[in-house]
C-alpha cells in the first residue's frame, strides 16, 4: 500500500529526494537550512570533542566523526532532519574498546559494525528494531548514563590518574582512594560549569546552555592560572598533542582537515599499530554487533522523534543503509562510530531545518570550526568538558521515564529493567543488549503462552445446542499453539481425553500453530490412536491450516477428521443427539 512504503522503501538518499525532487525546494527554505545547520553545527563541535575524550581517544577524532559522518549519513540516508556524529551512547562500548585495542582498534570495530548495518538495510530489518521492549532501551540507556557521569570524576575533581581500570567496581573503587588528590581549582570549574548549564535555560535564550558554560569554565580556568600557577586546570591544549607531517608537535587539536588513513594502520594501545589476526577480529566481532545494534536504535528513535514533530515519515531501511556507510567510510579519515543524537537533531529541527542540506551544512561549520577555531579549542578545560559530559548522561539516562517505569510497568519489566542497567554499568553493552533481549523475548513468550487456554465447552448451549453422546466432549482452545505452549495445552487435553469415547477440540481461537506445536499435536493424535479414542478437529484458522498442509498432515480413518465447522463436527459426532435428528 502506498501510504505504508517508508516502512519497506530502501533507497540511497531517501530523505534527500523526498526533500528537494517531490516538493518544492526554495531559496528561503535553503536560507533556513542554512541557518538551522550553523546553528546545530556550533552546537556539536565541543560536544563532538567531548564525547571523542569520553571514549578514550584524542577530541579531533571527534571532530572528523562529525564532519564525515555528519555529511554523509544525512545525504545517503531516511531521515530529513536527523544530525549524526559522536553520541554519548557509545561511549560504554568504545572506551573499553580504546583502552585494550586503541584508535586502530576502534576504528575497524566502527569499520565492521558500518558492515553489519549495511547488512541490516539490506535485509530490511529497519522495522524490527520497534520489537526491542522501552525496558531494555531505557535500562542500558539509564546505564551509560551512569558509567558516563562515573568516567567524569577524574577531571572533574582533577584527581592525579593514570591508568583506568577496565571494570566499573574497580574504577569506584580507584576514585575513592584518589579523592584526596582532588584540585580545588578543578572543582571549582567543573562546578561553575554545572551551575551555568543547569541555571542558563531559564533565561530562554535560543543559545544553547553549553556555549556559555564553556566560556565561563575557560575564563575561569584561564583566570585561576593568571592567578598561582598551582592553580593550573588541565586543559586540551595541555593533555593532548600531535606530531605535523613536517615532524613538529602540536598541543590540543591539529588544525587540518582530516586525511585518508588505513584503519587498521592506525596506533595501538601501546602507540604502534596492532598485529591483526583473525583471533582479534574475532574479539571486536561482538562489540562491533553491539555497536550496530545500539547505532541502528539511537538513529531509528531519533528519526521515530521527529516524525512526532514535524509530521513527516522517515524510511527505516534507507536510515539504516545511509548509518552503514556513513560508518565504513568514516575510519578511513579518523572518524569513531557515529548515530544520530536525538538532542542535536531536535534542536535542528527546532532551528528551522528543512531537509537534510541542514545536516550537510552542519559538517561543514564543523570542519571551518576545526581549521581555523583549533588553537582556541585547546583552552577549553577538562573539568569543563567533564562537567558538560555529566550534563549530557544525565540528560540521556532519562531518569524520570526510568522512574516512571519502576513504579508503574509489570514485574516482568522492572526485572528486565533492573537486568539491563546493572550489566551495562557493572559489565558492558555487548552482554547488558544480549540479556535484555533474550529475557524480555522470554517473558514475553511466557506471557503470551499463559494466555492459551483449554475449556471443556460440552455444557455450553449456545455452542453445542445438543447434549453430546456420552464419552464424548468438546474442548476449546484460545491462544497461539506454538513451543512454548502446546506441549502443555496438549499434555493436559491428553488427561482430559483418557477413557474418553471421542473428544471434538474447536480451534477458532488458535491464529498460530508452529512446528511445536504441530509435534504436540501429533503426539496426542497418536495417544488417541492407540487408546481408541476419536478426535475431531474443527474450524482451524488459515495459519495452523497452512502449517498441517505444509507438514502432510491428513486424516486417519477411525482416528482423526478435519471439519470446516464445528456444527459439521457435531454432526459427524457418533451417537450424538444432534445427529439423531
Amino acid at each position: 500500500m502506498p501510504h505504508r512504503a517508508h516502512l519497506f522503501s530502501l533507497r540511497i538518499g531517501h530523505a534527500l529526494r523526498e526533500s528537494l525532487l517531490q516538493e518544492t525546494y526554495s531559496v528561503r527554505r535553503f536560507w533556513k537550512d542554512v541557518m538551522a545547520g550553523l546553528t546545530v553545527g556550533i552546537i556539536a563541535i565541543p560536544l563532538a570533542m567531548a564525547l571523542a575524550i569520553a571514549s578514550g581517544v584524542a577530541p579531533q577524532y571527534g571532530l572528523y566523526t562529525a564532519i564525515i559522518a555528519g555529511f554523509l549519513i544525512p545525504l545517503i540516508g531516511g531521515s530529513r532532519f536527523s544530525i549524526s556524529g559522536p553520541t554519548a551512547a557509545f561511549v560504554v562500548i568504545l572506551f573499553p574498546i580504546a583502552q585494550k585495542y586503541g584508535l586502530g582498534g576502534l576504528l575497524v570495530a566502527g569499520l565492521m559494525a558500518g558492515g553489519i548495518l549495511i547488512v541490516m538495510a539490506g535485509l530490511r530489518l529497519g522495522r524490527l528494531i520497534e520489537y526491542i521492549p522501552e525496558s531494555v532501551t531505557i535500562g542500558f540507556t539509564a546505564g551509560i548514563g551512569v558509567v558516563i557521569a562515573t568516567l567524569q570524576i577524574k577531571d572533574a575533581l582533577g584527581l592525579n590518574i593514570t591508568a583506568v581500570p577496565e571494570h566499573y567496581v574497580e574504577k569506584v573503587w580507584q576514585l575513592m582512594q584518589a579523592v584526596p588528590s582532588a584540585q580545588w581549582s578543578s572543582v571549582t570549574v567543573a562546578i561553575a560549569t554545572f551551575c551555568i548549564m543547569l541555571l542558563w535555560p531559564r533565561l530562554k535564550t535560543p543559545i544553547p546552555a553549553h556555549l556559555p558554560a564553556l566560556l565561563v569554565g575557560t575564563f575561569l580556568a584561564m583566570g585561576l592560572s593568571t592567578i598561582d600557577v598551582n592553580w593550573t586546570v588541565d586543559t586540551i591544549g595541555s593533555r593532548f598533542n600531535y606530531i605535523l607531517a613536517d615532524g613538529s608537535t602540536g598541543h590540543g587539536i591539529p588544525p587540518i582537515m582530516p586525511a585518508f588513513e588505513w584503519p587498521w594502520n592506525q596506533p595501538g594501545p601501546d602507540g604502534d599499530p596492532i598485529t591483526w589476526t583473525w583471533q582479534t577480529v574475532s574479539d571486536l566481532l561482538p562489540s562491533a554487533f553491539a555497536i550496530a545494534m545500539l547505532g541502528a536504535i539511537e538513529s531509528l528513535l531519533c528519526a521515530v522523534v521527529l516524525d512526532g514533530m514535524s509530521g513527516k515519515r522517515h524510511s527505516a531501511n534507507s536510515e539504516l543503509l545511509g548509518l552503514g556507510i556513513g560508518n565504513v567510510v568514516t575510519p578511513f579519515f579518523g572518524g569513531i562510530t557515529a548515530t544520530a543524537a536525538i538532542a542535536r537533531s531536535t534542536a535542528n529541527y527546532r532551528a528551522g531545518a528543512q531537509s537534510p542540506v541542514s545536516g550537510i551544512i552542519h559538517a561543514v561549520v564543523v570542519l571551518l570550526g576545526l581549521v581555523s577555531l583549533g588553537d582556541i579549542l585547546s583552552y577549553l578545560p577538562m573539568a569543563a568538558m567533564a562537567a558538560l559530559l555529566v550534563m549530557v548522561a544525565w540528560n540521556m539516562s532519562e531518569a524520570p521515564k526510568a522512574m516512571h517505569l519502576l513504579k508503574t510497568a509489570p514485574l516482568n519489566e522492572v526485572w528486565v529493567f533492573i537486568s539491563c542497567f546493572s550489566l551495562t554499568v557493572l559489565f558492558d553493552m555487548v552482554i547488558a543488549i544480549t540479556v535484555g533481549i533474550v529475557m524480555a523475548a522470554l517473558l514475553f513468550m511466557k506471557e503470551i503462552a499463559e494466555m492459551t487456554k483449554v475449556t471443556d465447552i460440552s455444557d455450553n448451549h449456545r455452542m453445542v445446542p445438543e447434549p453430546l453422546a456420552e464419552g464424548w466432549n468438546v474442548f476449546k482452545i484460545s491462544g497461539p499453539l506454538f513451543f512454548a505452549a502446546a506441549d502443555r495445552i496438549f499434555g493436559e487435553l491428553a488427561m482430559l481425553c483418557e477413557n474418553k469415547k471421542g473428544i471434538i477440540l474447536y480451534l477458532d481461537g488458535v491464529p498460530i500453530l508452529d512446528a511445536g506445536g504441530l509435534s504436540a499435536l501429533n503426539k496426542l493424535i497418536a495417544k488417541c490412536a492407540n487408546t481408541n479414542t476419536r478426535i475431531f478437529l474443527a474450524d482451524l484458522q488459515f495459519q495452523p491450516l497452512k502449517t498441517l498442509s505444509r507438514a502432510n498432515v491428513k486424516p486417519i480413518d477411525n482416528v482423526s477428521s478435519f471439519y470446516p465447522s464445528l456444527i459439521e463436527a457435531l454432526d459427524h459426532a457418533p451417537q450424538s443427539k444432534l445427529n439423531e435428528r
